[in-house]
């Protein structure tokens, strides 16, 4: 079977897995066990109804997607890598220049495990989060944006186990059970990483989310797509050709908010967005200050020993890291990184980090101009709406629960405020229950085909070439003719 090929067996996949019997009887006894976790913890209440959604039918950069209407239960997840590049080579760190590895090297068993754990929790736990979201959805076209992102986060999942199950044995068999049972948010058992716990109950919160968070995975998958271990640059490189309709959902659909809040401050008096059932840009920028920041913490402490190991024996790279225009030196040996940090008397003094110590740091950086490309064209649906008003990006310091700005009290400006001062602003800050609540009560159900919840304008185009007004969804049961919105 060609590497570029996908093969429809029980489970679709491109890695020949029936050639192995072993490794197909374990994944196919942990595929019931996925579908259990998938109607307990998936989207909630739509499972009978007929989406249209992409599958994956080959590798290849043209043509890898079909779509066409499915249930969720029965979409085709499975396992795709890219095929492998003839003759790659390792390009950064220590082993610069050697062959990759097809088999994980013994010493780096345990590193490699915990990246791709880390990296696996994260995709169901965002189904977890967003599970009851669909039963508010703006739009059908938004309805099935979010079960796209669901069941590719179910599909990133599998890439993941797949990889447990066939490179670390034992081991990995229980990190993928162990996967099923956690929870996000769970008091007693919850996802690896603080983002994912954060409830998801309004849709303002999973654009961000989409845009924020899923933009963090976007860089982690990139760096990671640079390993000498060759599975895993194969498997995140697919996963990243998935992953960029996700971001597109969370840029977009905050675009879209923006926009729509910028025709009402038209015609609110005193631009009183709110009275018309808009969202007011000072409670959107609360949103963007609390997702942007712990978004930020995913990449872990600006100064790692963990960061130079996994650079140093080729585990993990930087982003584009094979690009000889951004990095020059792919060894990064010599050279620091340069960061203000917490001095005495609510002082900032400049800190130099070795270079490879600071990896986070870089990874980090490269998102937040990611993000301050986005942040410049949502503000120019403002300008261009004639509106004096702008959102911003809070400083890299505000708000922070990871590195060495971690529960320092910086406002979104990065001055260092007193912790009194902090919280009595704290609700100008970040949003507060009765914010949340407020844009809850926004959180209408818009299901006619065409129409948009008020509070959102609607996208510049359809899905795979269909108008706005398709019939994305097409409802098994009650509920289906409730349209709401305008």
């Amino acid at each position: 079977m060609s590497s570029s090929t996908i093969s429809f067996e029980k489970i679709p996949n491109n890695v020949n897995l029936s050639s192995d019997r072993k490794l197909q009887r374990a994944l196919e006894e942990w595929q019931p066990r996925f579908l259990e976790w998938w109607m307990e913890m998936g989207p909630a209440g739509f499972q009978s109804d007929q989406i249209y959604l992409r599958t994956a039918i080959s590798v290849e950069p043209s043509g890898w997607a079909h779509f066409d209407y499915v249930k969720m239960p029965e979409y085709r997840w499975g396992i795709f890598l890219t095929p492998p590049q003839a003759d790659r080579r390792i390009g950064f760190g220590d082993r610069i220049g050697n062959a990759v590895w097809n088999e994980v090297p013994g010493e780096l068993r345990k590193e490699m495990r915990r990246l791709i754990v880390t990296q696996a929790d994260t995709e169901p736990a965002s189904v977890e989060q967003q599970r009851l979201l669909g039963q508010t959805a703006p739009s059908l076209y938004d309805l099935r944006n979010l079960f796209q992102v669901n069941v590719e986060e179910g599909r990133h999942l599998w890439a993941m186990v797949y990889l447990l199950h066939q490179f670390f044995g034992r081991d990995g068999r229980e990190e993928a059970e162990d996967l099923l049972v956690r929870r996000s948010g769970h008091p007693d058992s919850p996802r690896i990483l603080n983002a994912f716990n954060k409830p998801i109950r309004d849709w303002l919160a999973f654009f961000c989310f989409t845009m924020f968070t899923d933009r963090d995975g976007k860089y982690q998958l990139a760096a990671l797509a640079e390993s000498g271990f060759d599975p895993l640059s194969r498997t995140t490189r697919f996963m990243l050709t998935e992953e960029a309709h996700h971001l597109f959902v969370g840029e977009t659909g905050i675009g879209r908010v923006i926009q729509r809040t910028a025709e009402l401050m038209k015609q609110a008096p005193a631009q009183d967005v709110g009275a018309l059932g808009g969202i007011p840009l000072d409670l959107i920028q609360r949103y963007i200050n609390e997702w942007y920041s712990a978004s930020l913490d995913l990449f872990g402490s600006e100064d790692s020993s963990n960061a130079a190991s996994y650079f140093a024996t080729g585990l993990k790279g930087r982003y584009n890291e094979t690009s000889a225009s951004k990095y020059p030196d792919h060894i990064a040996l010599e050279g620091v990184y340069e960061i203000d940090v917490p001095a005495a008397a609510g002082r900032l003094t400049t800190e130099q980090i070795p270079l490879r110590r600071a990896m986070n740091l870089v990874l980090r950086d490269a998102y937040a101009e990611d993000c301050a490309r986005a942040m410049n064209k949502w503000n120019g649906f403002l300008a261009e709406a004639g509106h004096p008003d702008r959102l911003a990006l809070p400083s890299q310091r505000f708000n922070r629960e990871v590195g060495v700005y971690a529960g320092l009290p910086f406002d979104p400006a990065g001055n260092l405020l007193s912790g009194d001062e902090f919280e009595r602003r704290r609700g100008e800050l970040l949003p507060q229950d009765s914010d949340r609540a407020w844009v809850e009560s926004l959180m209408i159900p818009t299901c006619e085909p065409g129409r948009m919840a008020g509070w959102i304008a609607p996208p510049a185009r359809g899905i795979d070439g269909k108008p706005i007004d398709f019939q994305y969804v097409h409802r098994a049961g009650p509920g289906s003719d409730n349209a709401g919105g305008r």
